[in-house]
């Protein structure tokens, strides 16, 4: 793939980074398209570009699976993103349409599926599984053996330790430690992290 052209659906600050990111693997021009009241083209505009890659600049989970599943059905070439500092272990897999940001470290045998975003700096250890469509929030440190499941959050600084499973649609507040596993669609802070709501 020549790399020219590329959109970045999201134009706000998550997704100016996401651009930078672009331009350190060599695309040359970004075109950013959002939805909003704003400067930039829509999706509207764009739809039948799809010819011309695209990556995810958006931070919102249930957001960024809407988005991803509107390219899929227009056929849009969805491109995973990875910073040149970043660490990935050879034996790991990562997912379409995910984002790997400057200085993060993946190890032996971890799964990251479609669609996450790892944030800056976080430390994903060996043999973790992260389902689709979850943040990972910057110096986040999972050790190994950890499941986070589809459309969580970490939230920044938190740690997990070894063999903890974070079940779906969960919330990890800043700077928690997670010592126990957390059941679907928990909101959990703290240190040890409880769980203080459950949708």
């Amino acid at each position: 793939m020549e790399k020219t052209k590329l959109f970045i659906y999201g134009a706000s600050g998550h997704g100016k980074v996401v651009a930078d990111i672009a331009k350190n693997n060599g695309f040359k021009k970004i075109i950013f398209v959002d939805d909003g009241d704003n400067q930039y083209s829509t999706f509207e505009d764009i739809k039948t570009q799809n010819n011309i890659p695209i990556a995810l600049g958006i931070g919102d989970n249930v957001i960024r699976k809407k988005i991803f599943k509107k390219l899929e059905r227009y056929n849009f070439n969805i491109i995973t993103l990875i910073h040149s500092s970043a660490i990935i272990s050879c034996s790991s897999k990562i997912g379409k349409g995910s984002v790997i940001m400057p200085n993060v470290v993946v190890n032996a045998n971890s799964v990251i599926g479609k669609g996450v975003i790892l944030n800056t700096a976080c430390i994903i250890e060996h043999d973790n599984l992260i389902k689709k469509f979850v943040h990972i929030s910057p110096n986040v440190s999972l050790a190994g053996n950890v499941t986070i499941g589809k459309n969580s959050h970490i939230g920044i600084g938190s740690s997990v330790i070894q063999n903890v499973n974070i079940n779906k649609n969960s919330i990890i507040g800043a700077g928690s430690v997670v010592i126990n596993n957390v059941k679907s669609c928990s909101t959990a802070i703290g240190v040890p992290a409880k769980i203080i709501k459950r949708k």
